[in-house]
C-alpha cells in the first residue's frame, strides 16, 4: 500500500503541477478541489484540506460548515483528462470537530461497515464485483420549463434512425435492433474503439478489466467488466471507472450516461453486484448447500430479501430507476434467488472453484453511490447471516412465465422511489448496527431523495398529453 512519501516521489517523478482532491457527495457524483504543487506536501495527510461542507447536499447546515478532506495515498494516480499534469488522491471527509469520519461522508460509511464486519466476527472481509451497464449516445437534448419539456436522443447506432440519413446523405444500415445489441460484430457495434479506449485508460491508472462488450440494448449500451476488490477499494474503482467513461466518451465527440432507463421500450441499465465474505483466507460463502453455497451464504440472501425493498432506496434511488424494474419486462423484480434463472433478483453464478463462489444481486442500478449500494447490501446480509434468515427453496422456473396465483405469492422490490423511501423509513435498524449508518443520515437522506421525488411529481409529462388532452 502507498504511503504519503510514496505519493511525494510520485509527484516528483512525474513533474506534477497539480494535486487533485475527490470525494463522493450523497447523490454518488463526485466532487473535486485542487491545488497547485506548491500548496502540497506530506502534511496534507496529516492535517488535511479544509472546504465548505455546507453546500454539499443533504450534508451540513451553513452554521457547522467547516469539514476536511483526508487523502487515501492508497488511491494515487495522474489524471489522463488534464492538460496540466495532476495527481489525483480521493479523500474521506473528517468532521474536525472530532476528528471522526463524517457520518454522511458516503466512503466514511462504507469504511464503517469494513469495520462492523470484523467487528461481528464473521468474516475479515467482504468481496464486491459491480457490473454498471450504461449508454453512449452521439448527443442528448432536454428541457423544462413553465411552457412544456421535451427529451431526444440522437445515436446513429439506434433502431430507430434505420430511416434517416446521416450528414453523408444515408445510413449504414448496420445498427442493434431492439434488444439486439448483445453482442454482434462490428461495424453493427460501433463503439467497439471507444470501449478498447476506456479499457486501456483504466488499466493505465490502476483498475484492472476483464472484458468489455455491447450490451443487449440498441443505441449504444455497453459494458466494461472490471475486477472484483474490497469494499471500500472497489466503491473507489466503481467512481475511477464512471469518470473514465464519461470523459472518454466526451473526447470522441460522445455522451455517455449511467441512467437506469434513458430509452424507451428496450433494456435499462443495472448494477448486478456480487458478494462474498472471507474468514482467514477462506471463502464463507463455499460449502454443500444448493449450487455449492454454504449455509451462511443462504442466511446473507435471506437477508437481502428481507430488507430488499429499504435496500431499494439506496441500491436503485432514483425515480427513473423504477422505469426499469416494471414487473413482466424481463427485469429483476422478483425477490427469489436461483442458479439457473436470471429473472430472479439474486443468482448464483456458476464457477469453477470454491474460491470464485459468490451470490449476484441483479436489482441494483448504476446511478447508486456505490459506497452506501455496497454497504447497504452487506448490512443487509450480515443482519440475515445474525438472524439465520434462511430464504426458502430456490426458484429454478422462468419467473416471468408463472401462472397467476404462483406470481403472486413471490415478493418484488419497490414499484418506486417513493414507496423505497417509506420501506427505508421504517426498516432501518439493520443499517445502523455498529454506528454504521446514523439516524440523521437515513433523516437527510429521506429529505434529500423526497425532493426529487416531489420534482418529477409535479411536472407534467408528455405522456399525460397523450393520455388525456382530448378528454
Amino acid at each position: 500500500m502507498a504511503s504519503p512519501q510514496d505519493v511525494i516521489n510520485m509527484v516528483k517523478e512525474n513533474d506534477v503541477k497539480f494535486v487533485d482532491f475527490r470525494f463522493t457527495d450523497t447523490r454518488g457524483k463526485e466532487q473535486h478541489v485542487t491545488v497547485p504543487v506548491s500548496a502540497f506536501d506530506e502534511d496534507k495527510f496529516e492535517n488535511g484540506h479544509a472546504f465548505d461542507g455546507s453546500s454539499i447536499a443533504g450534508w451540513k447546515g451553513i452554521q457547522a460548515s467547516d469539514m476536511q478532506l483526508m487523502p487515501d495515498a492508497s488511491t494515487a494516480y495522474i489524471d489522463p483528462f488534464f492538460d496540466e499534469t495532476t495527481l489525483v488522491l480521493t479523500c474521506d471527509v473528517v468532521d474536525p470537530t472530532d476528528g471522526r469520519g463524517y457520518d454522511r461522508d458516503p466512503r466514511s460509511i462504507a469504511k464503517r461497515a469494513e469495520a462492523y464486519l470484523k467487528s461481528s466476527g464473521i468474516g475479515d472481509m467482504a468481496y464486491f464485483g459491480p457490473e454498471p451497464e450504461f449508454f453512449i449516445f452521439d448527443s442528448v437534448e432536454w428541457s423544462v420549463d413553465m411552457s412544456g419539456c421535451n427529451l431526444k436522443i440522437y445515436s446513429q447506432e439506434a433502431a430507430w434512425t434505420s430511416g434517416e440519413k446521416s450528414d453523408s446523405g444515408g445510413g449504414s444500415g448496420h445498427r442493434p435492433t431492439v434488444k439486439g445489441g448483445y453482442f454482434p460484430v462490428p461495424p453493427v457495434d460501433s463503439l467497439h474503439d471507444i470501449r478498447s479506449a476506456m479499457v486501456l485508460t483504466l488499466e493505465s491508472i490502476g483498475v484492472p478489466v476483464e472484458v468489455h462488450h455491447h450490451e443487449v440494448a440498441t443505441a449504444g449500451q455497453c459494458e466494461i467488466g472490471t475486477l472484483f476488490s474490497t469494499l471500500v477499494k472497489r466503491a473507489d474503482w466503481t467512481q475511477i471507472l464512471k469518470y473514465v467513461v464519461h470523459n472518454v466518451a466526451h473526447q470522441y465527440g460522445k455522451t455517455a450516461t449511467f441512467m437506469p432507463k434513458p430509452i424507451v421500450g428496450d433494456n435499462g441499465s443495472g448494477m448486478h453486484v456480487h458478494q462474498s465474505i472471507w474468514k482467514d483466507g477462506k471463502n464463507l460463502f463455499a460449502g454443500n448447500g444448493y449450487a455449492g453455497l454454504s449455509e451462511m451464504a443462504l442466511f446473507y440472501i435471506g437477508g437481502i430479501i428481507k430488507h430488499a425493498k429499504a435496500l431499494n432506496a439506496i441500491t436503485n434511488p432514483g425515480t427513473n430507476s423504477y422505469k426499469r424494474l416494471v414487473p413482466h419486462f424481463e427485469a429483476p423484480v422478483k425477490l427469489a434467488y436461483s442458479a439457473k434463472n436470471r429473472s430472479a433478483s439474486i443468482r448464483i453464478p456458476h464457477v469453477a472453484s470454491d474460491k470464485a463462489r459468490r451470490i449476484e444481486t441483479r436489482f441494483p442500478d448504476p446511478i447508486a453511490n456505490p459506497y452506501l449500494c455496497f454497504t447497504a447490501l452487506l448490512m443487509a446480509g450480515l443482519d440475515g447471516i445474525q438472524n439465520k434468515l434462511h430464504p426458502g427453496d430456490a426458484a429454478d422456473k422462468n419467473l416471468y412465465d408463472l401462472p397467476p396465483e404462483e406470481d403472486a405469492k413471490i415478493p418484488t422490490v419497490c414499484a418506486s422511489l417513493e414507496q423505497a423511501l417509506d420501506a427505508l423509513d421504517k426498516d432501518r435498524d439493520f443499517l445502523t448496527r455498529g454506528g454504521v449508518f446514523s439516524n440523521e443520515w437515513i433523516d437527510a437522506y429521506l429529505e434529500l431523495k423526497m425532493d426529487e421525488v416531489n420534482k418529477v411529481r409535479m411536472t407534467t409529462h408528455p405522456v399525460e398529453f397523450d393520455l388525456y388532452y382530448s378528454c
